[in-house]
């Protein structure tokens, strides 16, 4: 198709949304790791992890073998309401590049939450409205998961209770302020409301906390409340599972106008939109049908991926959840106040952790100032203060595409867009009065948590 006649939008129907979720798991040669009984160190079984998280999903996370699993029906009802999401042909900013780049975002801050957590928030609030539960428990960080939850328990009639990273808490009041518009209580982590909780402002007195701290409070919520379970925003097999939505609408969007993208790019804190981006593209390269370059973008004072260990480790900082295999830089490790709160995570999916290791995806650390001169860059041509999660993918697809500029190269570059930073307006504001700084964990800080890893024989 000409050049010409590509849209700045490409927007899908509602017909051609998907009505199954794709599971990159099944195409895997390398299957991710089992989850571990934190005291047996056992794989942990359906009937363990059901104390836990609600019984589909439970189904959804040990599935390794199905490619599809269907959508129910009430769930792509509510999709409907905000997806499909665009497509965007980002014109302006190849443009002011003065690029041969083509640059391509699915932008996924299209609803009230603000961010692409929706997808996976109505999926958990379903199944545990389908169990007969009275409520669910989460942590949230920079706050946009706990904004899409609290909307999704308020749409089922659920109760919803947020635990949120103290410094998200402080930071970012408005957030919090809209998950309680949708009836969710929000509480600033660590609390002396919990037993782990307590421990942790012990052991670290005046800690901004950290979504390792906010995971463990949930958890300890959920178990000894009858009536509730714990859902979370990344990181598990589940939540990219339903975050799939995003990277099999892009491929059809693409598809609809012979569109074949050469690098895609996606921020990555635990891994739930860079998962749910990549999965149908990474599944025709595990299929040996296509190639991509595939470039995970963390902080570089949080960098799991690029200075991380590749081992089994806790989910949480209080050491009460199930062990993963994944990227790590310690359950204990608090990051810096970095202001891109959704990425403060002390590890990785464990899908995408398996596919970093096996080689089939690529990572780089950004500084977050270097992020947020191109979050502004790109507000200015292309309309959309974008969120400083998505910022990173951002910063990367600019350098991508400069690159491309010097060698004269036409890639195709498509990034994800996960959302607006219309509510992280006191980090633009410190980026704007020079009080934002770059800190980079040094080696030895990073030995240390690493020498605390559990062994596992």
């Amino acid at each position: 198709m000409a050049e010409n006649k590509i849209p700045y939008k490409i927007y899908l129907e509602e017909d051609e949304m998907p009505t199954a979720w794709y599971n990159v798991r099944a195409d895997m040669k390398n299957k991710p790791a089992p989850l571990l009984n934190p005291g047996t160190h056992q794989p942990m079984t359906a009937e363990e992890l059901g104390g836990v998280f609600c019984d589909e999903l439970v189904a959804q996370e040990l599935d390794d073998t199905n490619a599809y699993i269907e959508i129910p029906q009430e769930i792509r009802d509510f999709y409907k309401m905000y997806r499909p999401s665009p497509l965007v042909r980002a014109y302006c900013l190849e443009e002011k590049l003065q690029t041969p780049a083509k640059i391509y975002y699915k932008f996924e801050g299209n609803n009230t939450s603000g961010s692409h957590k929706l997808n996976s928030a109505i999926a958990q609030a379903y199944y545990a409205k389908k169990q007969g539960l009275k409520g669910v428990t989460t942590e949230t960080g920079a706050g946009q998961w706990g904004t899409a939850l609290s909307m999704a328990c308020s749409y089922f009639g659920l109760d919803c209770k947020v635990y949120m990273v103290k410094v998200s808490y402080e930071q970012k009041p408005f957030r919090r302020e809209v998950m309680k518009v949708y009836g969710a209580s929000v509480t600033p982590s660590p609390s002396m409301e919990t037993e782990i909780g307590k421990k942790i402002n012990t052991e670290h007195p005046g800690t901004t906390g950290s979504l390792g701290c906010a995971i463990s409070e949930a958890v300890e919520v959920a178990v000894k409340n009858p009536g509730y379970r714990y859902v979370l925003g990344s990181v598990l097999n589940q939540v990219l599972l339903h975050q799939s939505v995003i990277g099999l609408e892009t491929k059809a969007a693409l598809d609809k106008y012979n569109i074949k993208p050469d690098v895609i790019i996606g921020c990555a804190g635990g891994g739930s939109n860079l998962g749910g981006l990549i999965s149908p593209f990474m599944g025709e390269k595990l299929r040996g049908e296509a190639d991509y370059e595939i470039i995970a973008v963390e902080p570089a004072s949080c960098p799991s991926f690029t200075r991380g260990k590749f081992a089994y480790d806790f989910a949480d900082t209080g050491m009460v959840c199930p062990l993963a295999k994944m990227y790590t830089l310690g359950s204990d490790f608090i990051p810096s106040a970095n202001h891109a709160g959704g990425l403060r995570y002390h590890g990785m999916s464990p899908i995408l952790s398996q596919l970093y290791d096996d080689g089939l995806m690529k990572a780089v650390s950004v500084e977050q100032t270097k992020v947020f001169e191109a979050a502004e860059q790109f507000a200015r041509v292309e309309g959309i203060l974008p969120a400083p999660e998505s910022s990173h993918a951002i910063r990367v697809a600019i350098d991508e595409a400069l690159k491309c500029k010097e060698t004269g190269e036409e890639k195709t570059i498509v990034f994800g867009l996960t959302g607006t930073g219309y509510f992280d307006m006191v980090a633009y504001e410190k980026f704007h009065n020079g009080e934002m700084s770059d800190y980079i964990p040094t080696d030895e800080e990073l030995a240390k948590y690493a020498a605390k890893l559990p062994v596992i024989e």
